[in-house]
């Protein structure tokens, strides 16, 4: 049986429930979720570097506010790309049958938002975002040696620790969003030690649901899933990819802004 995962998209249901088949050419291979999860990191990258295009360069009034090349396209891009990627999100997590199709659009959706924002922090911060990247691909290969040579076992009290703690962010961020409403401004949003030392923990429990989603990989790999959750893993892994990066992105923002 399939463990449970913090990461909502490799829950046990999901592998459970699809239809099994003994068709080997129709089963979820490693090589095959490898091979899609690149292939929607370039759609991320292709999609981004459009938006990033479009709001590069920046302009600085005599204020010392920071003015997008093309604000208004830029908008349209990532809230189109916000909206867009939530929708496919949800589609892909109840209809995984079509996990081929929309995992594709919520990967471009995503790259449109994230080259907003990314174009956004880079006018504020330069040489910021490429760090973020680097930081964000460097913490994913070191959970996968992690993961490979067992320092980091995936146990269930592992699992149910960072369910918890990845439900209890989500409800803090909810929180959070209601207070900004109110013009309320909690600690954990400055640049001051709580809300560096918030934004390292946040960082530490995203890292580690890559552990969780590796396994649940590797489960799927050796129970034999069909071959469209391969492009539903790797929707799932990109999932963790976009909200590790944009926590990364934001502790430093954070350390910069202490400078």
């Amino acid at each position: 049986m399939f463990e449970k995962s913090s990461n909502p998209i490799f829950s046990r249901t999901k592998f459970n429930t699809a239809a099994y088949t003994t068709d080997q050419s129709q089963v979820m291979t490693m090589n095959g979720t490898i091979n899609k999860t690149f292939i929607m990191l370039l759609m991320v990258i292709v999609s981004a570097s459009l938006t990033w295009k479009a709001a590069l360069p920046y302009t600085i009034s005599p204020t010392g506010g920071i003015s997008l090349y093309n604000p208004g396209l830029v908008s349209i891009l990532m809230i189109g790309g916000l909206i867009g990627g939530l929708i496919m999100a949800f589609v892909t997590i109840f209809k995984k049958e079509w996990a081929g199709v929309t995992a594709p659009i919520y990967a471009i959706c995503e790259g449109l938002f994230l080259g907003g924002l990314s174009a956004w922090v880079e006018a504020m911060f330069p040489g910021l975002v490429i760090k973020a990247v680097m930081l964000t691909f460097g913490v994913f290969f070191l959970m996968l040696m992690a993961y490979r040579l067992q320092i980091i076992k995936p146990t269930q009290k592992l699992m149910m620790g960072i369910m918890i703690a990845t439900g209890a962010i989500a409800l803090f961020y909810f929180v959070q969003m209601i207070l900004n409403m109110f013009g309320v401004m909690l600690p954990t949003q400055g640049n001051g030690m709580i809300g560096i030392g918030f934004s390292v923990v946040v960082v530490a429990i995203a890292a580690l649901n890559l552990i969780l989603d590796f396994k649940m990989v590797e489960d799927g790999v050796a129970q034999g899933a069909p071959k469209f959750m391969e492009w539903y893993a790797s929707f799932g892994l990109l999932v963790t990819l976009v909200w590790l990066y944009i926590e990364i992105l934001h502790l430093l923002m954070k350390l910069q802004s202490r400078n």
